[in-house]
């Protein structure tokens, strides 16, 4: 954007607006009521549940469900949908994830078939248990439960079914015979071959928030211990001006900062090792001036244009950050990071929207990912890059998903627990 407020592209993308302007509150109302869509009109049909991405079939995504149950909390509240609607579709979700959907010790698969409920898997050893994925999938189910709280049979059975597929994940048991850490993956076929014990810094820090919280299956601040243990968890450093208390040299992809921000409130959130909303911050900054100041010479990138994370990229798929650039820029990256940096993933969403939008905005929103240097726009959607639009969005605009997971009991107790603290806790 140049000095008078108006976009230049000295290149074959048109650069003239695709749509009348609108306020800022409309246009916000508007990416999240589209974008929206990809988990209410796309939803599996028998399950309820988020579909991977838009050429997924029956393949449904364990992690993605969860930011789609958010989504559809958002939903009700902003009354895209009514409360009754919302309800019907989350009874829908928790009835099939209790009764249908195949379980290893209580934690859910990556990937299910969202008609049987058999474990699809993601790779041959990963054909079990995702704890990392479970733990997605009970922020967005806590988040509900706090949300549908009327004293209704309908909304107290919503309740009673989370609490059941919440209380029954063995946290303690993915401590791989009693280590002080937890671990990914277990397969009923190869145990635990996959051996990714989860060290952050990352994205899981939900994972051992929702373990110390457990009322059936809880984990102790010992075993937290063995998240720290990463190589990637203290830093300290600066990067362009921005101080780095934790994760890899220049904060790694933003997702690091939006998965388990989706329901953790950062603000004021503090421990031994960080301030959380510094963290979560400047990770954006350093992202966005990363791309500003465009040390790889990829056309396009700009004070508009910016936000490396996992996405589709052209003949691939990647974890884009300062560090693994590969000129490829998802729209979900400088959205998702509103509540962190509000100036400039405005100015990047309205580019997106205004600028790019005949290339970008489709039925689902925004698509997954583009390339202004190498001319490439996707054509897929993907829910773990949908849903953190939606919700991350409302936390910025309202904190409704802060405030209904972080009023959880359980989670004040296990944050407590693990030595956070936080106004709300």
């Amino acid at each position: 954007m140049n000095a008078t407020g108006s976009w230049e592209l000295q290149t074959q993308i048109d650069s003239s607006r695709k749509f009348s302007l609108i306020s800022d509150d409309a246009l916000l109302d508007l990416v999240q009521s589209q974008t929206f869509k990809y988990f209410w009109d796309f939803g599996h049909p028998v399950s309820g549940l988020a579909r991977e991405r838009n050429t997924s079939g029956d393949l449904v995504t364990s992690g993605g469900s969860g930011f789609g149950i958010m989504a559809i909390v958002t939903a009700v509240d902003r009354r895209f949908i009514t409360r009754a609607q919302g309800l019907q579709r989350l009874r829908t979700i928790t009835t099939f994830l209790k009764n249908t959907a195949q379980t290893f010790h209580g934690a859910f698969p990556h990937w299910l078939n969202g008609v049987t409920g058999a474990v699809i898997p993601f790779s041959t050893k990963d054909n079990g248990a995702d704890l990392v994925e479970t733990s997605f999938l009970v922020q967005g189910l806590l988040t509900a439960r706090q949300y549908f709280s009327l004293a209704d049979a309908d909304e107290q059975t919503l309740r009673a079914d989370i609490n059941t597929i919440c209380n029954r994940v063995e946290w303690d048991w993915f401590r791989n015979g009693g280590q002080n850490v937890l671990y990914w993956h277990w397969s009923p076929d190869y145990n635990w071959d996959m051996n990714l014990p989860i060290r952050g810094w990352n994205e899981c820090l939900i994972t051992y928030v929702l373990g110390a919280s457990s009322p059936t299956h809880p984990i102790n601040a010992s075993v937290y211990a063995g998240w720290k243990a990463g190589g990637n968890f203290l830093n300290g450093n600066t990067y362009f001006g921005f101080p780095l208390p934790l994760g890899p040299a220049q904060g790694g992809p933003l997702f690091f900062s939006h998965y388990s921000f989706m329901g953790i409130k950062p603000a004021n959130l503090t421990d031994a090792n960080a301030n959380y909303l510094t963290q979560t911050t400047n990770h954006a900054k350093i992202n966005y001036t990363y791309c500003r100041s465009n040390p790889r010479d990829y056309y396009g990138y700009s004070d508009s244009v910016w936000g490396l994370t996992a996405s589709d990229i052209k003949n691939g798929y990647t974890a884009s950050s300062p560090t693994n650039d590969k000129g490829f820029i998802a729209p979900t990256a400088a959205i998702a990071s509103l509540p962190f940096t509000p100036a400039e993933s405005m100015a990047a969403l309205k580019f997106y929207y205004y600028v790019l939008g005949d290339k970008l905005w489709k039925s689902y929103g925004f698509v997954d990912a583009f390339s202004l240097h190498d001319l490439w726009f996707a054509d897929s959607f993907l829910a773990i890059d949908q849903g953190p639009i939606i919700v991350m969005i409302e936390n910025h605009r309202s904190g409704l998903l802060w405030n209904l997971f972080t009023s959880c009991p359980e989670v004040k107790t296990g944050m407590r627990t693990l030595g956070f603290s936080a106004p709300y806790l």
